[in-house]
């Protein structure tokens, strides 16, 4: 039986970023539909009081240093620290919006992803921006100029206040079935609803 889920997340994520990597490698086992719902993380923390967990040294360390290279080597994915991180992707953000607009959200979202996790980019330059989005084959000036559009930048800001309503406190948050499960550590909970 086919399942859809809609996964809320900001590219500056190196959870969501495992997330989507995951969930890719799920799309291919099960019949599953993934909607990609673009927020802004800094929005979600500063509505919940939440902060980052790399706000927190000791957390920060352990998270970057063990907890997250070990859930790349389990999804047999690249991941590398992004010496650029926190990355301020505001129009990052708008991007994927844009590029949901425009029909090409899986390629922006799969690049944009890997230019920040894998190649360590600084994808908050709008120079390396528009670059790293026309190497890819995607119209970089014309996503970024979309991204710019007064109704583009209210969907981004409609998506990141409608998570909130629905009790999403950080990224990458997802919903099947009607239930929420936060962060890529949760994905064998999907799992098994797929089995299931």
């Amino acid at each position: 039986m086919s399942k859809t889920l809609e996964f809320y997340f900001d590219v500056g994520s190196p959870t969501a970023y495992l997330a989507h990597k995951r969930l890719g490698q799920l799309r291919k086992n099960y019949d599953l539909q993934v909607n990609y719902v673009p927020m802004l993380l800094g929005g979600i923390f500063k509505a919940t009081g939440n902060t980052s967990p790399v706000a927190i040294p000791a957390k920060g360390k352990y998270m970057l240093e063990q907890d997250l290279p070990r859930f790349a080597l389990r999804y047999g994915v690249p991941l590398a620290f992004n010496p650029h991180f926190p990355i301020n992707t505001l129009n990052l953000m708008r991007g994927a919006v844009a590029a949901g607009r425009l029909g090409c959200s899986d390629g922006y979202v799969d690049r944009v992803f890997d230019a920040i996790w894998v190649h360590a980019q600084n994808m908050g330059d709008p120079v390396v921006m528009s670059q790293v989005l026309a190497e890819a084959g995607l119209d970089a000036e014309g996503l970024i100029a979309l991204s710019q559009d007064p109704e583009v930048k209210a969907e981004l800001a409609a998506n990141t206040e409608a998570a909130v309503a629905r009790g999403v406190f950080g990224a990458p948050t997802m919903f099947m079935d009607g239930a929420m499960y936060f962060g890529q550590d949760r994905l064998d909970f999907i799992e098994e609803a797929l089995q299931a």
